[in-house]
């Protein structure tokens, strides 16, 4: 079916106020009186609290409030699981942990007042490995942490945190049917998330006391519930108002400094602003969990798998407050499958605590890490059977019907055709020179589930606006959002707005995350848009003029004291039978002299439904992939004894321009996804297969296989170092 709007390729229609400076973030929020907030952070990674002496700080001029433990309310705040002191109380459990804050005319002043604060430790044992960590007599983070509301039951050992576990077949079984069993272990690293925008908020009391919030957050209905627990007041006495968020890519769910801003702001009297620095985000954010990954899996002889069993082990950090899943762990464990037909299977993700930052969702939680492994583990299965890879791949692809780790039964599943797509355009049949090789790995992805509100309204002079309670984290949702309006409405794209709604207008709504927006979104804003179609013929009828047009017929209801609007309620409950696949190829140059890893050219194909906007949906899918050569290559939050010394940008090492090879982009189109006209998900499908896919490649371009990212070329050359000795 051709479509007007839907399709078109247009223009981010936010940008010129982004780059102009126009837009105003949370850290751009300035109010009458407004003061400033920082906090101070523990030196240690656990440590009993002795004393703390803010009174040097508190005298300083142009210090208006110091806050301890002893000055807020002794509760436990989180996502799902409550875990978290507002400010730490008894004893300090990672290097970043908030000990004291403080309220200043100006951030300098307040950034001298934390100096002027004093506190005593009394250090004690800390574990920083969780494979350290759930060994009999390690050090415990937490004395009791089942007690904690939201605990999961199940507790192996104190130190772990939660268990997630998928089930399929017999796994013992299934081994037995096996003739040949592998089993490999894979790393992988700390990771930050890499937005622009740090962790920024303003929070004032009005004239009414009610609590007046701006944050970079991009749930604000779960955030106004967070801080009515956290803040020990009624969710009515909260608003929450919508911001421009720089960037997300998973980091922005979370209450963060919020809390302690509003208690600043209750002593103060005044509005208070808190602005994460860089530093503060590298050192005690949320960032991506490093995981310790096992994949043992039974094959045929002729290739076929018959039984496959991994456990990953993720470094969770020093509390579970930053996880919002149910499970408080990481669905991405289920990935463990990876994209094939696997009868008997058990996967299990074990959450851990140590003594190191807290870790929470990043960019497809979890995938990328049981990816790297799984697709690995692939390869390194089909060579020991002396098969191709991508035949191996082939023998044991998904089919229609097939059912997933996670319970769900597939329909319409491309997974063929999307890795045929890959291998055709990436040229992997040609020859390849010497020291260069060729990967390939899969994935897929559900879309989102979750609910949203869309409300439309009909202007009288003849333009509609969508009120929406979803912040645009970047990914130009509410382009895609608009488009659909005009779509169902016959309109111009400049014909429908956007409006931000507070958390006043709708009673609830699930937020940005897991793929999920143009789906609840577009679901929410196309049926509230049929609803005011509807509305319009009828007016348009009662006038007696069919062809009216919508000026005309909003201006007569306006007479009447009437607006024309719709409202509408979307709620996904659960997975569609479809899932989206993608296939990667990496080529890539390994210098044997050096070890350097050089990416020539990168292919992604993806299997897709409608796409509403051919550019933004590119924009997704190259920001993704992105995101993944740096987790492959480069990123790494370096730690030693829990104490993080990449404290910069700069030293993490986010992909620049110059690190972007060729990338050539193919669709495998198929329109039956449960988004606005048949749309399927595309923002975190490309970011998960570059790992293993540019790991296989350097394998075979020098024949060492690199199993802890990112692959650095120390790794690679001394694994060829090694390599060379051994011969």
């Amino acid at each position: 079916m051709a479509h007007r709007i839907v399709g078109q390729r247009f223009g981010r229609l936010d940008g010129a106020d982004k780059v102009t400076g126009a837009a105003r973030y949370s850290a751009d929020v300035t109010l009458p009186g407004m003061v400033w907030g920082k906090a101070l952070r523990s030196p240690l990674p656990h440590a009993r609290i002795v004393r703390v002496d803010a009174s040097r700080a508190r005298a300083l001029p142009g210090v208006l409030a110091v806050l301890t433990a002893a000055d807020v309310p002794d509760l436990l705040v989180g996502r799902r699981m409550f875990d978290m002191p507002l400010l730490a109380r008894d004893r300090v459990r990672f290097v970043g942990e908030k000990v004291a804050v403080v309220a200043a005319l100006d951030p300098d002043v307040a950034e001298e007042a934390l100096a002027f604060i004093e506190v005593e430790y009394d250090e004690l044992p800390a574990v920083f490995d969780p494979a350290d960590a759930i060994q009999p007599g390690a050090p415990l983070v937490h004395e009791n942490p089942g007690a904690y509301h939201g605990a999961p039951a199940e507790r192996p050992h104190a130190n772990v945190q939660s268990v997630l576990r998928f089930k399929l077949g017999d796994v013992d079984a299934g081994f037995r049917e096996a003739d040949r069993v592998f089993e490999h272990t894979f790393r992988t690293q700390l990771a930050h998330h890499g937005y622009i925008e740090p962790h920024a908020g303003v929070i004032a009391l009005d004239e009414d006391e009610r609590v007046q919030v701006w944050a970079s957050n991009k749930m604000p209905y779960r955030l106004k519930e967070l801080l009515s627990h956290a803040l020990e007041l009624p969710p009515a006495r909260i608003r929450v108002n919508l911001t421009p968020i720089g960037g997300d890519f998973g980091g922005k769910g979370s209450l963060m400094d919020l809390p302690l801003a509003y208690h600043l702001a209750r002593v103060t009297r005044r509005p208070v602003k808190m602005v994460m620095r860089y530093t503060e985000e590298l050192m005690a954010g949320n960032p991506r969990h490093p995981s310790v990954v096992t994949m043992r899996t039974g094959v045929t002889k002729d290739g076929r798998i018959v039984a496959r069993r991994a456990t990953a082990l993720y470094n969770s950090g020093a509390y579970a407050a930053f996880k919002p899943a149910p499970s408080v762990n990481l669905g991405g464990t289920s990935m463990g499958a990876g994209v094939y037909r696997i009868p008997h299977l058990l996967l299990e993700g074990f959450c851990v605590y140590t003594n190191t930052i807290p870790c929470g969702h990043a960019r497809s939680p979890g995938e990328p890490q049981m990816l790297f492994a799984e697709e690995s583990h692939m390869d390194m299965i089909a060579k020991e059977l002396g098969l191709d890879p991508v035949e191996l791949r082939r023998r044991n692809l998904l089919r229609d019907g097939d059912a997933l780790a996670n319970g769900h039964h597939l329909e319409h599943v491309r997974a063929t055709e999307t890795l045929d797509a890959a291998l055709a355009a990436s040229d992997w049949a040609k020859p390849k020179p010497r020291g260069v090789g060729r990967g390939v790995a899969m994935g897929h992805r559900h879309i989102g589930v979750g609910f949203t509100n869309a409300q439309v309204r009909l202007e009288t002079k003849g333009t509609v606006t969508l009120t929406i309670g979803l912040p645009d984290t970047g990914t130009g949702a509410h382009l895609v959002l608009r488009q659909v309006v005009a779509e169902v409405l016959g309109l111009s794209i400049d014909e429908v707005q956007i409006e931000l709604a507070t958390t006043d207008l709708f009673e609830t709504d699930s937020g940005v995350g897991g793929s999920r927006v143009t789906h609840t979104g577009g679901r929410a804003a196309f049926h509230a848009a049929e609803k005011l179609k509807e509305q319009i013929h009828a007016e348009a009828t009662k006038l007696g003029t069919p062809d009216a047009s919508f000026a005309t017929i909003a201006q007569a209801a306006a007479r009447e004291g009437r607006t024309l609007e719709a409202v509408h309620f979307y709620d996904a409950k659960s997975h569609a039978a479809v899932t989206s696949f993608t296939a990667q190829v990496a080529e890539v140059a390994v210098d044997p002299a050096t070890g350097q890893v050089t990416v020539l050219r990168f292919t992604t194909a993806h299997d897709v439904g409608t796409i509403i906007n051919p550019l933004g949906h590119q924009g997704q899918i190259e920001g993704g992939l992105i995101q993944g050569l740096g987790f492959a290559l480069m990123e790494e939050l370096q730690t030693a004894e829990g104490r993080i010394s990449t404290l910069s940008l700069g030293d993490f090492k986010l992909p620049t321009i110059r690190d972007i090879p060729p990338l050539t982009t193919v669709i495998v189109e198929d329109a039956v996804g449960p988004g606005p006209f048949r749309a399927k998900a595309i923002g975190e499908g490309s970011i998960s297969p570059v790992a293993p896919a540019i790991a296989n490649a350097v394998a075979d371009a020098c024949g060492v296989r690199i199993v802890d990212l990112p692959i650095t070329a120390e790794k690679v050359y001394f694994a060829l170092q090694d390599r060379k000795g051994r011969s």
